[in-house]
């Protein structure tokens, strides 16, 4: 302002002088005429030189912080043809073009970032200062099952309907845990902050621990069935062999040893026991690779009605099916199925005790298998351990079904779950199909 101020005193010198040397006479007084002359041409003088001196450089430094404003760093300034001046503009222009370069480079970056966190397979959330999602790859959207990445977009993760949502949610900050979901899935979750513009941003982790977690387990189980198995079978056969050879010495005088016979018959019958209780662990591990056949599931659940109702007689529980009008047609292994069928149901009974209903419902988009029962449910705490190896909230479990189950449907690459509804405490195995 003040460089402003000057040139415009130095233009009002510069009109005086004009206005007087024509308006005001002289009287014929040259020396008074060239000294109006003499200062008119001062003026002008002082004036070109301000200009080219100070308002020239001044202007150009103006344009390029005008420049700077509005983040152009492609545009270059021009010398001023003043030594001090163009130095400044050769710095503005280094400055520039160093921006330009930085600017690039970032972007770069942020543009290869973009492209690895969209095809990572690990879950990446952003949230912002409210706990709410910022933004989320395509692997979170589907642990989370949403359809789109951008439908999670402002979203609290506390609103966020599903285990694993409700998992996020009380994670603390600077924490990681790994969780074992009611269908089965196991994810390592962590959240962490990332610096930016000095302030900390949240995002959360998720990394899917499933396959790697079940194929380390199903290797420790499978080494400690045979070893089991192995010493229990041979054990069990010296020990049958022997109570045989005793039973036929005893048989001879069979009226005076006939409470030893009884208990002979006894200790072979647990000999049997015990085999056939390890073997249906060994079982497990034998389990076939699936034969897939394109079959109508509500057809072929329907030849298998009769005998699923068998595992309700007795206990007075009601066994009905619904399903979808048209044929539900899909890929999967009827024999395999037929044994996840009779331990679901087995179970749903047995759940249930006596006096209930369970109900057997097929819905074709998407194609999904659901088992329902109205027995007293499962807690949130069991929920998560239900498909452990060998877990089991029977008295007398074995954990033998639900690991079954859980091999056969990942073998289908089937999604499931089994879980009770606090809304109306009925309890679901739900299984979707692969389309």
């Amino acid at each position: 302002m003040r460089i402003l101020w000057i040139f415009l005193i130095i233009a009002l010198m510069l009109v005086i002088s004009l206005l007087t040397t024509f308006l005001l006479p002289t009287d014929g007084d040259m020396t008074v005429t060239w000294l109006v002359r003499i200062s008119c041409g001062l003026a002008v003088f002082l004036l070109i030189v301000f200009y080219s001196k100070v308002i020239k450089p001044f202007r150009s430094i103006t344009n390029g912080l005008d420049l700077l404003r509005a983040q152009d760093f492609s545009s270059r300034l021009t010398h001023v043809h003043q030594t001090e001046a163009d130095r400044i503009i050769d710095m503005f222009n280094r400055m520039m073009t160093s921006l330009k370069n930085e600017r690039l480079r970032l972007r770069e970056q942020n543009h290869f970032l973009d492209l690895l966190i969209g095809v990572s397979p690990m879950g990446i959330i952003i949230l912002d200062d409210g706990d709410r999602i910022g933004s989320a790859n395509p692997s979170a959207s589907v642990f989370l099952e949403y359809g789109e990445a951008e439908s999670l977009r402002g979203l609290s993760l506390s609103k966020i309907d599903s285990q694993l949502g409700r998992t996020l949610s009380a994670l603390k900050m600077d924490t990681t845990e790994t969780v074992r979901l009611n269908d089965s899935m196991i994810y390592r979750c962590s959240r962490l902050s990332f610096m930016n513009q000095g302030f900390a941003h949240p995002f959360i982790l998720i990394e899917k621990l499933t396959d790697e977690v079940m194929k380390a387990e199903k290797k420790s189980y499978e080494k400690v069935i045979r070893v089991i198995a192995h010493e229990v079978n041979n054990t069990m056969a010296g020990i049958n062999s022997m109570l045989t050879t005793a039973g036929t010495i005893l048989e001879e005088n069979p009226e005076e040893n006939a409470d030893i016979l009884e208990v002979i018959n006894v200790c072979e019958g647990r000999c049997q026991a015990m085999s056939r209780f390890i073997t249906a662990y060994a079982d497990v591990v034998k389990i076939p690779e699936v034969n897939l056949r394109r079959l109508d599931l509500n057809a072929t659940v329907g030849q298998w009605r009769v005998m699923l109702e068998s595992l309700c007689h007795g206990r007075d529980i009601n066994l009905s099916f619904n399903f979808c009008e048209n044929p539900l047609f899909l890929s999967f292994d009827p024999v395999l199925m037929e044994q996840v069928m009779i331990n679901i149901i087995k179970n749903s009974a047995e759940s249930i005790g006596s006096g209930g209903n369970i109900s057997v419902t097929t819905i074709s988009n998407p194609p999904t298998l659901t088992v329902t029962d109205n027995g007293p449910g499962i807690s949130e705490e069991n929920a998560r351990m239900l498909f452990s190896p060998f877990f089991s909230t029977k008295v007398n479990g074995h954990g033998i079904g639900l690991l079954f189950i859980s091999e056969v449907l990942h073998k289908h690459g089937c999604k499931f779950s089994l879980v009770t509804s606090p809304a109306d405490h009925l309890t679901r195995f739900t299984i979707k199909f692969a389309q």
